[in-house]
């Protein structure tokens, strides 16, 4: 039987998370192209997740979860070393979760292909994250068929509000990318000139 202290501190935290998912979906939730997520994100890295961490911030009213990732490749911005480690909003501690619908879903073993800024989480300043949730987080697909390796994006079946440009669909759409085409389309979108970035796919 969880104690009082338990569930009170569940409820707030997921009162917290659904405050926070609100505000979070004005922008997050309206559809990111390519070029849109490259040129926001100053980070952008393959990697494999090594391990995941759940936890109470500092105040101990919000759950994060920090994921440690080893980044095979760079494909924009710099890092000092290999290893870095990623946090996100939600997690589960002992029986409390907090859940952020529409959150990028990180698990050992899996690479992604991970777009990440810095930005203010609760009780944490400039934690590096993956601002666009489930929209900065590309699963690598291995298909047994002649589309090989493949970016698809976790927006997937997210719904998501239209762009300027009226698409609806994830970047990358159902099928993904090739991955080696996506990765030479971010280095290229990350080489122009700020003012020629566009929404496009």
């Amino acid at each position: 039987m969880p104690s009082v202290r338990t569930v009170l501190r569940g409820a707030l935290a997921l009162a917290i998370a659904a405050s926070a998912a609100a505000s979070a979906n004005a922008t997050t939730l309206l559809r990111a192209s390519l070029d849109r997520l490259v040129s926001t994100n100053e980070t952008i890295v393959v990697g494999e997740v090594l391990d995941v961490h759940s936890y109470w911030n500092a105040e101990g009213n919000f759950i994060l979860t920090d994921v440690r990732v080893a980044a095979a490749d760079v494909l924009k911005g710099s890092l000092a070393g290999r290893d870095l480690t990623v946090t996100l909003m939600g997690g589960r501690v002992g029986e409390t979760t907090t859940l952020i619908v529409g959150g990028a879903q990180l698990i050992p073993g899996r690479a992604y292909v991970l777009f990440l800024g810095e930005s203010d989480l609760p009780g944490v300043k400039h934690a590096l994250t993956v601002r666009d949730h489930s929209q900065g987080a590309f699963d690598l697909v291995l298909n047994n068929d002649s589309r090989g390796l493949r970016a698809i994006s976790q927006a997937n079946g997210h719904p998501l509000v239209p762009d300027q440009l009226g698409s609806v669909d994830a970047a990358g759409g159902a099928e993904g990318y090739p991955y080696h085409a996506m990765v030479e389309s971010i280095r290229e979108i990350a080489r122009r000139p700020a003012a020629a970035n566009r929404e496009v796919e």
